[in-house]
């Protein structure tokens, strides 16, 4: 009997060995599938990552270029308040001056179709600022037209004006158009605001 056991025994042993090297076989199997899921998975962070960077990078540059435009508005309306008459709008020849009251044809409604990049090619051009926003591709720009005079309700009936200082009733209404790059050139922000002063 004890011999009978021994048999046993060493059969067992024998048959065991196939097994294990099967089983050998199914763990690169899985190690390899691993290794390609985690692959998978690096390569979709690092998609991911680069697309929230080049969203953040067109905020930047969207922010930069609102920011310089507005520099140009407030630019224009400094400039507005230095007037006494609408004279330099009547001018030929004065860089970013409009009158579209007295010569309705030089009014700029298509700001899009407006030529910002040279100021030749435009029949009186553009304002440019120097460069005042560090990063910036170009240094922002602006137009202003004189749009129209306002009586105000109460100065309407006033025919002789009577009891007026300055201004006879009437406010100068000026249409600012401003052009603002952000770090590239592609990055662009055209504002437009209307700005009135009594003479």
């Amino acid at each position: 009997m004890i011999m009978v056991l021994e048999g046993r025994i060493g059969r067992q042993n024998h048959n065991m060995a196939p097994v294990a090297k099967k089983q050998q076989g199914v763990v690169l199997f899985i190690s390899l599938v691993m290794l390609l899921i985690l692959t998978l998975l690096g390569l979709s962070s690092v998609q991911s990552t680069s697309l929230q960077l080049m969203m953040s990078r067109n905020a930047r540059d969207a922010e930069m270029a609102f920011q310089a435009a507005e520099v140009a508005i407030l630019e224009a309306e400094a400039y507005i308040e230095t007037l006494n008459n609408t004279v330099p709008f009547e001018t030929p020849n004065m860089a970013g001056r409009y009158d579209s009251v007295n010569a309705p044809d030089t009014t700029i409604d298509d700001l899009v179709g407006f030529n910002w990049t040279t100021s030749g090619s435009n029949s009186r051009g553009f304002v440019t600022l120097p460069p005042v926003i560090a990063g910036v591709a170009e240094p922002p720009k602006y137009i202003i037209e004189y749009w129209r005079a306002v009586v105000s309700d109460e100065d309407r009936l006033n025919l002789d004006n009577i009891g007026q200082d300055t201004g006879a009733g009437r406010t100068q209404v000026f249409r600012i158009s401003a052009l603002g790059t952000g770090g590239t050139s592609t990055a662009r922000v055209i504002i437009r605001t209307t700005y009135g002063k009594r003479f």
